[in-house]
């Protein structure tokens, strides 16, 4: 049912790597094993979903103990990353660990490192969140990969040079190259500091871009924001 949904969305171009300056998938890594459900199951009616982009330099530089692809100089240098896609359910409650098995396989997480650097942070996705959308963490990961590569990213390093950076700068910068989008679709989040940490996309059940809720508009446009290059 995901993946005919997004039969569509894959024909829309975009940038297959996003921000990955480099990506060089490791020959070898740690699979994960399947995770055990940290909170209570919710296999709730989904309303909406959320696609949720992190700014890697920043999340690298405020974790320094992360030695995960994503912050190894040695398998690649990244910009946005997936951090996940995510279903929505009522307000204060999503679907959650709806089932943790089966576990995705090497090859499985070996054709997304260059989306979400990270095999920990996919495996922890499909069980978390992707198993209340699709029956197997192939076919959930191949439908995030689609809506991955139907955006466009602006040139967050160019950004970051601009004196007097706001919110929404950037937010105007996204919506000029990705014209099908609303200001009020995205949500920008900043540290308690004004770094950029994250931007969220909020799509409609027919994955077509939707308005967030009011609750979650993240940062202000007339906040000042600053983004770490880490390069």
């Amino acid at each position: 049912m995901l993946r005919l949904s997004l039969i569509a969305l894959a024909l829309v171009p975009g940038t297959a790597l996003a921000q990955a300056y480099q990506c060089r998938a490791p020959e070898r890594f740690e699979v994960p094993g399947a995770f055990t459900a940290r909170e209570p199951r919710r296999a709730l009616p989904i309303s909406a979903y959320s696609l949720v982009a992190s700014w890697s330099p920043e999340w690298c530089r405020s974790h320094p103990e992360d030695r995960s692809m994503q912050c190894n100089a040695a398998n690649g240098r990244f910009g946005f990353i997936l951090h996940g896609f995510w279903p929505e359910g009522r307000p204060g409650a999503s679907p959650q660990w709806c089932a943790v098995r089966p576990a995705p396989d090497a090859r499985t997480l070996r054709e997304h490192l260059c989306m979400t650097p990270n095999p920990g942070l996919l495996a922890h996705e499909w069980a978390k969140r992707g198993s209340c959308m699709a029956r197997t963490p192939r076919a959930y990961f191949r439908s995030a990969a689609v809506l991955w590569r139907s955006i466009r990213w602006p040139d967050a390093d160019s950004l970051s040079r601009r004196d007097g950076l706001t919110v929404g700068e950037l937010r105007a910068a996204f919506l000029v190259i990705n014209p099908e989008w609303r200001g009020e679709q995205l949500v920008i989040n900043t540290s308690r500091t004004g770094w950029l940490t994250e931007v969220r996309l909020c799509y409609r059940r027919d994955f077509m871009p939707g308005n967030c809720a009011r609750a979650s508009r993240g940062a202000p446009d007339s906040e000042p924001l600053r983004i770490w290059r880490g390069l």
